[in-house]
């Protein structure tokens, strides 16, 4: 069986903007780190604002490890002369969950689609340049339900395992949830449920 792949490349913060110049058209690119779609719009919003003078705001994104799912957008270019030369350059880069998105100002010449596809590409390569590229591992949340007299053997197979406490609650009754390597979730998970006092439940 082939294992799986659970860590994956990401930026560590949103990149410096990279401006590139063609014929008096200017390209200004921005990259960012995001974990869902629904961060892409207010992002796009703000950067309409930056640059009210921009005749378009093309963009292009990445989310997931596994099955990742994308969106390129043109935004009024000529079809895929914008939004897929950006996606091509988080492929070449081999990140994900990152937005790159490009505003252009018209200079008044027309470059024609190769040059706008030269042009998007290259504004956005230097934006994932000017990013600080950081390999992140896909996390398995995990609740453990238990006693409170079973906290010693809990806690002392969560130090053995070397696994992260992202929340806890210590009361007669105990809640701990646990981030778990994807790859040893499921080792993970037979280690607990072999601990009969211990309700494991997957988030």
């Amino acid at each position: 069986m082939e294992e799986m792949n659970d860590t994956y490349q990401t930026i560590a913060a949103p990149s410096q903007e990279a401006l590139y110049k063609d014929r008096k058209s200017k390209f200004y690119a921005y990259a960012y780190p995001i974990e869902s779609e629904e961060e892409v719009k207010p992002i796009i919003e703000e950067l309409r604002k930056k640059h009210s003078g921009a005749n378009h705001v093309c963009y292009a994104w990445q989310i997931g490890v596994e099955s990742p799912t994308y969106r390129a957008n043109d935004d009024g270019e000529p079809n895929n002369s914008a939004g897929m030369p950006i996606y091509g350059q988080l492929q070449s880069f081999g990140v994900t969950n990152v937005l790159i998105a490009v505003a252009r100002i018209f200079g008044g010449t027309k470059l024609g689609v190769g040059g706008l596809i030269s042009a998007y590409r290259t504004a956005a390569q230097m934006a994932l340049e000017q990013s600080k590229i950081v390999t992140r591992t896909v996390k398995t949340l995990f609740k453990l339900n238990f006693e409170y007299a079973q906290m010693d053997i809990v806690m002392r197979t969560i130090k053995q395992r070397d696994l992260e406490i992202v929340s806890q609650k210590m009361e007669l009754d105990c809640e701990l949830i646990i981030a778990v390597r994807a790859k040893q979730a499921k080792e993970t998970e037979e280690i607990f449920e072999a601990l009969h006092q211990v309700r494991l439940t997957p988030i």
